[in-house]
């Protein structure tokens, strides 16, 4: 059984760049086969399914979907989704918006760019909200904003762990102040969560940027990542058009920020639930008994 039903001027980085940096587009062949943009070979999709969204040849990492990720890290049919009706309008009549909210509601089949609920890891109860990139780039305007609030206040109420997977191009222009607003938003909720003594962990993925990592995505009681994943506030194309100078190896990857105290870990795709059943557990949250 599925955990899904089959229903149908603020920018710090250019969405189309960072995809271009983080990901070369990856071609299907026949819906059976793509192409690695690691070791540029031609893999069986049902392969890289089964290895957890990886190239089984070199490993490099594919896009997943929130619907994937909550797949993997949820137990099976243990996943409720919340406020999955609340979607983006266009409010301020910004020139094109409303298709592109059209275009994104097709393209991710999904009513904008974050899924958020609850299930069990290991049945251990979390609260846990997954961004997509495939919405917008990730972006966050007001329903992004108010799904991760909602979803840290189910943390609160319930007294269990959040969980954030973050992916995302930034605040979302389209939405001007409104987006701006999401990111002092998500940041006092987690403050509340914080007085309760409740534990949040984020994961901010390939990639994450703007003002989600200078906001909610960094907030963490622990900050996890993949390995080679971007994460930043400027993207480095737009820093070294601005200074001028050719940026270290590796800089803005999560190795980087690992190394200079930005993130706690790099965890491998296949290790994350077990790292996070363990992590919390530790924390003296006990198991769902049935």
């Amino acid at each position: 059984m599925g955990l899904f039903s089959n229903r149908k001027k603020y920018a710090t980085i250019s969405t189309k760049e960072e995809a271009k940096i983080s990901e070369t587009k990856n071609k299907i062949i026949d819906k059976l086969w793509i192409k690695c943009s690691g070791c540029n070979d031609i893999v069986y999709i049902k392969d890289v399914k089964e290895n957890a969204n990886s190239c089984p040849k070199c490993g490099f990492y594919f896009r997943m979907s929130a619907k994937e990720r909550i797949e993997q890290l949820i137990d099976d049919e243990t996943f409720v989704e919340y406020d999955s009706s609340l979607f983006s309008k266009d409010i301020l009549n910004f020139p094109g918006y409303a298709e592109k909210i059209e275009q994104s509601h097709e393209k991710a089949e999904m009513n904008d760019a974050v899924i958020s609920g609850i299930g069990n890891i290991n049945k251990i109860k979390v609260s846990i909200a997954v961004m997509d990139f495939s919405f917008m780039g990730g972006s966050m305007g007001s329903v992004v904003g108010e799904k991760i609030t909602r979803a840290i206040e189910r943390s609160i109420e319930l007294g269990i762990p959040f969980i954030a997977i973050a992916t995302s191009g930034g605040a979302r222009m389209q939405e001007g102040i409104f987006s701006l607003m999401q990111m002092a938003k998500t940041s006092a909720a987690l403050e509340r969560l914080r007085e309760k003594g409740l534990p949040f962990i984020s994961i901010p993925v390939n990639p994450t940027t703007g003002g989600v990592t200078a906001s909610f995505a960094m907030l963490g009681d622990i900050n996890i990542s993949e390995p080679g994943a971007l994460i930043a506030f400027a993207g480095p194309r737009v820093i070294e058009q601005t200074i001028h100078q050719k940026l270290p190896e590796g800089f803005q990857r999560s190795e980087f920020l690992l190394e200079h105290g930005m993130l706690d870990a790099i965890v491998e795709r296949k290790e994350m639930k077990e790292f996070l059943y363990k992590f919390i557990k530790n924390l003296g949250f006990g198991e769902v008994k049935n």
